[in-house]
């Protein structure tokens, strides 16, 4: 079964995050926990806590289709010593807040090594950073994003994220989020049935199935292997609908999360049903609609 939603808004509170999802018909949705622009915010209160947990009896959505953003100042790659410890502080208290919220995940960009140090050291610097991360925190799983390359961010090579994640000591807390335009611009092809198993046989064989925690459902606004991340309306840009409908019967990404990240949000609720029409019946190989 498929869990679509949106990356929404918490504006007013975090406790919003659930009904804003409710409202455009999402089975599935992504937050920031706090404000993505700063670096610190105030404690989750005991009453915060209480509202999100209802909000989220209240629209029937469980926390494994829930998948938190961290705030995109976090660099923990930084090749600095102290702006990498500002960074990983920021992401302990973003993991903690998210616990407190009684949510599995933290989804989170790799890290850039600002052209200051190799690719290869960067990866191990992000992954020393997990490990330190994961020492200090409980329960949740840290969410690596693949990257579209743009300027000097690494994570853009399933070799990277398998690479950060042989690293990473305690594996039951790592996983991966599969960003589809990221992907594109990166170089992976998904437009064809013979181009997406390609691409989907590389990422089992390099990374495996078992880390996929989630996906964002993205087209691009920028061609094949461009490194170039800019995300576009499903169906309207260079990847196309037929790669879509790919990830809607593709039964190897059933009950994770499938997070809208497209630009229009006034049309989210027109997307997570066009998605829905993809799907076929199994015996028929009809669409269902």
């Amino acid at each position: 079964m498929k869990f679509v939603g949106a990356h929404v808004s918490i504006a007013g509170g975090v406790f919003n995050a659930p009904l804003n999802a409710k409202d455009i018909g999402a089975k599935a949705f992504a937050l920031f926990t706090k404000n993505q622009r700063q670096w610190k915010a105030k404690p989750l209160t005991e009453e915060i806590i209480k509202r999100f947990k209802e909000n989220m009896e209240k629209v029937e959505i469980s926390p494994k289709y829930i998948l938190p953003h961290d705030s995109y100042l976090i660099n923990l790659g930084h090749p600095e010593k102290e702006k990498r410890r500002k960074s990983i502080e920021a992401f302990v208290d973003e993991v903690n807040r998210c616990y407190q919220l009684g949510l599995n995940y933290l989804n989170f960009h790799p890290g850039s090594h600002l052209g200051k140090v190799s690719e290869k050291e960067c990866l191990r610097i992000i992954a020393d950073s997990i490990n330190e991360i994961l020492d200090r925190t409980k329960k949740v799983i840290l969410v690596l994003e693949n990257t579209a390359g743009q300027g000097n961010n690494v994570g853009y090579r399933f070799e990277h994220l398998a690479e950060i994640i042989d690293l990473v000591k305690d594996k039951s807390r790592i996983g991966v989020c599969l960003d589809t335009c990221h992907m594109f611009a990166a170089g992976y092809d998904i437009r064809t049935k013979e181009a997406y198993e390609k691409t989907m046989k590389e990422f089992e064989d390099i990374v495996g199935f078992k880390y996929l925690k989630g996906m964002h459902l993205n087209d691009a606004k920028s061609q094949l292997g461009s490194r170039v991340d800019r995300h576009h309306s499903i169906g309207k840009g260079y990847i196309g609908l037929d790669a879509f409908k790919f990830i809607m019967n593709d039964k190897r990404l059933d009950n994770i999360p499938l997070i809208l990240e497209t630009p229009n949000k006034l049309i989210w609720p027109e997307e997570i049903k066009l998605l829905y029409s993809l799907i076929e019946d199994q015996k028929t190989g009809k669409l269902k609609i």
